[in-house]
């Protein structure tokens, strides 16, 4: 149940039950409802009563706020249900959706009286009170997450939702005062979207007013007040106008069914306060809706249209052609209409006017009427399947709910592919979320891509009409930045997916070259399989440590979660039990050595550990350097040269923390590390200093000058990727070299 319907629900101890007159109005309610079912079969009319019956019941003694039983909500619901047409199960959630949070009823005991599927419905619309959550904002990503993966598998879900919405806002006036903010921000940040996402227009635009209304109620009635005088001003024009189009769409002998159309007091205020306009500055807050037989008449009829008025250049869309995200068809034009006044206009049929007032829900309204309409039932089914895809990649709550919310506000772009199948993708998508939307083992392996055969960087900025091409390559994987450009929660989530995946793998592998490393220095050459013999070592280890598997448990040594060094011990008395004892010729060597920097047992390094070990930014070790290792909280292995100051005291304060590591014979890549090189103020220096570094073989991967007044000498400092300190060394030669070159070294870390 929602925040509001919960804070109407029971009434307070020692409130008198309703009175006879009362209960008689919800009976009438009920009666309204019934008459709204001539859809509906006999048997499934029934069906529905036997809900009502049930819910009413369950219900009895329960007030609203207004002092109304509390089964009219419950009927309210049910009768937005209706209009939209939907099935009786739907009605029948709908009647129940309050009994198992409110009520005490139980899910088997729903599943007995009316099926499992009207208990899925319930089951996914009923909040997730019986969990105990950190936070609110938590409870509520995890109530959300709940209910959108309840509506990616069964779409009702989300219908018997808004309608549940809709009717709180429309009695939120009854709700106490201090709630009317949470309350009505809930609504314009979630509910509203999702119902624009899923077409629901007429229901996106009822509940974006009643939010408005509650959040600011001063600026709606100055707003309601301004918008009623202009309509009263513009009465004659508008009648002037309606007139006009009636006879010339009469004159060619189109039949027409025109409605007026008024901007909603929340668009003109969203208008006004993002574009910063004045109430007058605010031009087409009326409109018409022209409903015409057919596709070609909305042509024919668009034409009538410019021929009777000026068009405004850039204020014609063809969304007819080129649908919305959420199943929209339409074509908008804004004409200069008598006395210079804009109007704009909106072409579409009937089956379209539909779809646009109810969205996902016209499957329903016309599942009977066109029983060819296939495209209805796929309105939305893309992006709820897109709920189902993140929701295997991310299992925390509020990540989940961040990316969903990225995809609730979809200001599309169109672009085609090279086969000339048309895709579309929110405003700022880029090369990357176009490839995710394709597949993603496509978006996995991107390495390149072309937009209108021009090849573009992958942070590429979509525009409507681009021709994509992706190129992808086996070798290719996906890269961290990414995340800092990707625009849907499709690719944000499966790259996110795929790092964790990753970090993991790697952690796992650092955890157990720690472990064994620890061993060594307790006696034992090498790490117990992971094999039947030590199942039940294994398993005790686990129960000491609290990890579920071998494979946490190692991941969490490498991410610096558990210390090596105590499981080690604890794993070394398990072994001592069973008969194993340490090697006390290993033992005493390692004990003589420990005062080295490396031991035998040392973590070897050689570049391609990526996310599992990070170089410190502090000392920027390179190979040849002597190394130190400290294992930080949930961070991996940090590793420091033996010089480093914040190295020195962090082991003085966490010394338990610290490994032995060692570098690689040949390591696999370039490192970076700092310099600076003191120059003379002389014309063209930066270039030959930087031509001189690239010439010995140094990448520069940052620069920067001191920020001071121009003097006889100044200091450039550049991180540079070197392949050790012998190549380190001649690249400060080279430099030293250089004419205007003072002096050249290594950045030195802080004390």
């Amino acid at each position: 149940m929602s925040a509001v319907a919960k804070s109407q629900s029971h009434a307070p101890k020692g409130t008198p039950k309703p009175s006879p007159a009362a209960l008689n109005a919800a009976a009438a309610s009920f009666a309204a409802l019934t008459a709204r079912l001539d859809y509906l079969s006999p048997e499934d009319t029934e069906l529905v009563r036997r809900a009502y019956r049930f819910a009413d019941e369950a219900h009895l003694g329960q007030l609203r706020n207004s002092g109304e039983p509390y089964i009219t909500h419950p009927i309210a619901v049910a009768a937005q249900c209706a209009e939209w047409k939907l099935d009786a199960q739907a009605l029948m959630a709908a009647l129940l959706h309050d009994a198992i949070e409110d009520c005490g009823v139980t899910k088997p005991e729903l599943i007995e009286r009316f099926g499992a599927p009207v208990a899925e419905l319930v089951d996914g619309l009923t909040k997730l009170d019986k969990l105990q959550f950190n936070t609110r904002e938590e409870n509520q990503a995890e109530s959300f997450r709940k209910m959108l993966l309840a509506m990616a598998r069964d779409v009702r879900v989300i219908l018997v939702k808004l309608a549940d919405r809709t009717h709180n806002m429309r009695t939120l006036a009854d709700a106490p005062r201090e709630k009317w903010g949470r309350i009505s921000r809930e609504t314009l940040d979630i509910y509203a979207p999702i119902a624009h996402r899923l077409g629901l227009n007429q229901t996106y635009r009822e509940l974006q007013e009643l939010s408005f209304r509650h959040l600011k109620p001063w600026r709606y009635a100055t707003l309601s007040k301004a918008v009623a005088k202009a309509r009263g001003r513009r009465r004659d024009l508008i009648q002037k106008v309606q007139k006009e189009v009636e006879a010339a769409f009469s004159a060619a002998g189109m039949t027409l069914r025109i409605a007026g159309r008024e901007k909603t007091l929340y668009s003109i205020y969203r208008k006004m306060e993002e574009k910063h306009l004045s109430f007058a500055q605010v031009t087409d807050i009326y409109g018409f809706r022209l409903i015409v037989p057919n596709v070609i008449a909305c042509y024919t009829g668009l034409g009538i249209l410019h021929q009777m008025y000026k068009p405004l250049p850039g204020k014609f869309k063809d969304h007819i052609a080129i649908a919305k995200l959420n199943g929209y068809q339409s074509l908008h034009t804004t004409l200069v209409g008598p006395a210079g006044v804009s109007v704009e206009f909106q072409l579409r049929t009937e089956a379209m006017h539909v779809v646009a007032e109810s969205g996902v829900a016209a499957h329903w309204l016309y599942k009977a009427a066109e029983p060819n309409a296939a495209s209805n039932d796929r309105l939305g089914t893309k992006w709820l399947q897109s709920l189902l895809d993140i929701q295997d990649e991310t299992r925390d709550a509020a990540e989940f709910w961040d990316h969903v919310k990225v995809d609730l506000f979809p200001d599309a772009v169109y672009v085609f592919t090279p086969k000339s199948q048309i895709m579309a993708l929110p405003r700022g998508a880029t090369v990357v979320d176009f490839a995710y939307a394709i597949h993603s083992n496509i978006g996995d392996h991107t390495s390149a891509a072309r937009i209108n055969g021009d090849q573009v960087p992958l942070r590429t900025e979509l525009k409507n009409g681009d021709v994509v091409e992706v190129i992808t390559a086996p070798v290719s994987t996906p890269n961290p930045a990414w995340l800092g450009f990707v625009r849907t929660g499709r690719a944000r989530s499966k790259i996110r997916h795929y790092l964790k995946t990753l970090a993991h793998a790697e952690s796992e592998g650092l955890g157990e070259k720690l472990l064994a490393q620890a061993l060594r220095a307790e006696g034992l050459s090498k790490l117990p399989e992971d094999d039947e013999e030590h199942q039940a070592l294994w398993e005790k280890l686990l129960r000491f440590t609290g990890n579920r598997t071998r494979s946490e448990l190692l991941t969490d040594i490498g991410l610096g979660k558990r210390i090596a060094s105590i499981v080690a011990k604890r794993l070394v008395a398990m072994l001592s039990e069973l008969g194993e004892r340490p090697d006390a010729l290993l033992l005493s060597r390692e004990r003589f050595i420990s005062h080295e920097t490396v031991s035998q047992g040392a973590v070897t390094l050689d570049g391609s550990e990526n996310s599992s070990v990070r170089f410190a930014l502090c000392c920027r070790p390179i190979p040849g350097d002597p190394i130190v290792g400290y294992l930080g909280h949930g961070e991996g292995l940090v590793v420091h040269t033996e010089d480093c100051g914040v190295g020195q005291r962090l082991r003085h304060k966490d010394s338990e923390r610290f490994f032995a590591v060692e570098w690689a014979d040949e390591p696999t890549r370039a490192f970076e590390t700092g310099v600076v090189i003191t120059v003379r103020n002389d014309k063209g220096v930066l270039a030959r200093v930087a031509a001189t570094l690239a010439d010995a073989e140094a990448d520069i991967t940052h620069v920067e000058m001191a920020d001071e007044t121009p003097q006889d000498s100044t200091d450039l400092r550049f991180v540079i990727a070197v392949r050790d300190r012998a190549h380190l060394d001649a690249v400060l030669r080279a430099a030293r070299r250089t004419a205007s070159v003072l002096t050249a070294s290594r950045t030195v870390p802080a004390p």
